[in-house]
């Protein structure tokens, strides 16, 4: 179950430089038509519940570091995930990462509350440094449990099957021995494969308006790019882990709690352009959410079940 389709963005790129290209060539309506043209509004976006189970209360989050990531690597992405739970958001100012991990509060069964588990180092590539998906979940197998996400994290100089061409992460789950599910992830550094498609936008996409990037909160653009992509994740496997969940198109396409807002940080979004976002007087970096250590981080758009609306930090 893919479910950060960057491609998706791409598209909408596409599709808005169509129209723009239609209304162009096309010859503005005779003044003397007293018709009035006007915008078709869009339905509001609904993902619908299928009955399935979801991760609530407590969500242990274990991660398998795969490759070699720096110590400031790690920090920026545990610190991430410390700044969700409900320990340390108290003491983080408005806006922040843990008000942004409470929109999922919003659907059905209560607040998933998140906490760091173990961590497994595979430093001399086990599996080799080209994967596909049967040695994720081996990988993944390591560290599952109940009431968990198991989040295998790559390397910059790993590949992955489909990494850059349709995902830049995913989750999916398996069965135990015993017949159990778990769920599991996976997110790649794309710093040095993809930038322009995972790591938007911290840097220039491959394709469409090509717009200056904005500054990565914490100096790593394939990092920064990672925790946009793991925060999608995180919150798709906690409201969709087995399938069942929230999700709106075919199950094995979905459109998810994030993955539905793509593209979107700030007010004011649009194709080409994430919306707007806070700067830091100081590093003139762009962010919408404070977290735990002093960090900031870019955090996408998510889907509030109650308004039917991409809801935004800033």
């Amino acid at each position: 179950m893919f479910t950060i389709y960057q491609m998706a963005y791409f598209n909408k790129i596409t599709i808005s430089v169509l129209l723009f290209s239609l209304f162009l060539v096309l010859p503005i309506p005779c003044l003397a038509n007293s018709r009035i043209l006007a915008l078709v509004e869009q339905p509001p976006l609904v993902l619908k519940y299928h009955n399935g189970a979801l991760l609530k209360g407590h969500v242990t989050i274990n991660l398998i570091w795969y490759g070699k990531f720096s110590s400031n690597q790690r920090a920026i992405i545990i610190d991430f995930i410390q700044s969700l739970s409900p320990n340390h958001t108290r003491r983080q100012p408005h806006p922040s990462a843990g008000s942004w991990w409470r929109t999922t509060e919003e659907y059905k069964g209560g607040p998933s509350v998140i906490s760091l588990g173990k961590q497994i180092f595979d430093q001399k590539y086990s599996q080799g440094k080209l994967l596909k998906d049967p040695q994720l979940e081996s990988l993944a197998s390591k560290a599952t449990q109940s009431n968990s996400i198991a989040v295998v994290l790559t390397a910059a100089d790993v590949a992955v099957e489909d990494f850059c061409l349709n995902r830049c992460g995913m989750h999916e789950w398996t069965r135990g021995k015993k017949g159990s599910k778990y769920a599991y992830a996976w997110v790649g550094n794309s710093a040095s494969q993809c930038p322009g498609q995972c790591a938007w936008p911290f840097y220039k996409p491959i394709v469409g308006p090509q717009t200056p990037p904005l500054v990565a909160p914490n100096g790593d653009v394939g990092v920064d790019g990672m925790v946009i992509n793991l925060a999608t994740v995180l919150a798709g496997t906690v409201t969709n882990p087995f399938d069942g969940g929230y999700y709106q198109g075919p199950a094995n396409a979905p459109l998810e709690a994030v993955s539905a807002c793509t593209g979107i940080f700030g007010s004011g979004a649009f194709p080409g352009f994430p919306g707007n976002t806070l700067v830091d007087k100081t590093t003139g970096s762009s962010y919408n959410a404070d977290g735990v250590n002093g960090r900031k981080y870019l955090l996408p758009a998510m889907w509030n079940p109650k308004t039917s609306t991409c809801k935004t930090l800033v």
